[in-house]
């Protein structure tokens, strides 16, 4: 049987994180995609191998969600088929002196704005360094995404805010 690889570095403080208490994380995520994960604590350095090209590919999406602020059991919604991670590099959007105050209006008072976007599109969202990772139902993340973005480019939180709203009721109302 054929083996396939990946590799990909994670930031040194979330290795413990992607390990877990006495390995468990890890372990789990080997397990549940048939996979073999080496990581290298000092550099940060993880290697991903398996037979399968499907299961290679979800454990790399949780670690790189992992890797991207997110709480593990939240990444091993990825092994469910129909939800999806994105990755928004918030320096494709904004300039280095403009990101603190982007991160801002998507994190908003006290986690407010993040957390109003995650009831409306029952996703979960991550800020972490340059990045917003979205982990949540394929169409829903893509709400979410678009939302974000709405935010980057200055769109009032109100405005972004109803646009969602619609886009709820029109998921559950579909047209005739």
């Amino acid at each position: 049987m054929e083996k396939h690889c990946h590799n990909l570095k994670i930031p040194k403080e979330r290795i413990a994180v992607l390990i877990g208490t006495k390995g468990e994380v890890k372990s789990e995520i080997e397990d549940n995609t048939k996979t073999k994960i080496n990581i290298d604590s000092e550099e940060g350095d993880v290697v991903i191998t398996g037979s399968d090209a499907v299961n290679l590919y979800t454990a790399n999406e949780i670690i790189k969600a992992i890797a991207r602020g997110f709480n593990p059991d939240i990444a091993q919604l990825l092994l469910k088929q129909d939800y999806c991670f994105i990755l928004l590099d918030l320096s494709d959007f904004c300039k280095q002196s403009d990101l603190k105050r982007i991160k801002g209006r998507i994190i908003g008072k006290e986690g407010k704005s993040r957390a109003t976007l995650e009831t409306l599109t029952d996703s979960h969202i991550s800020v972490y360094g340059k990045t917003v990772g979205i982990i949540g139902l394929n169409e829903t993340a893509i709400m979410a995404k678009d939302a974000i973005q709405s935010l980057i480019r200055g769109k009032p939180h109100s405005k972004v805010y109803s646009a969602l709203e619609r886009q709820r009721k029109d998921m559950k109302n579909p047209p005739i």
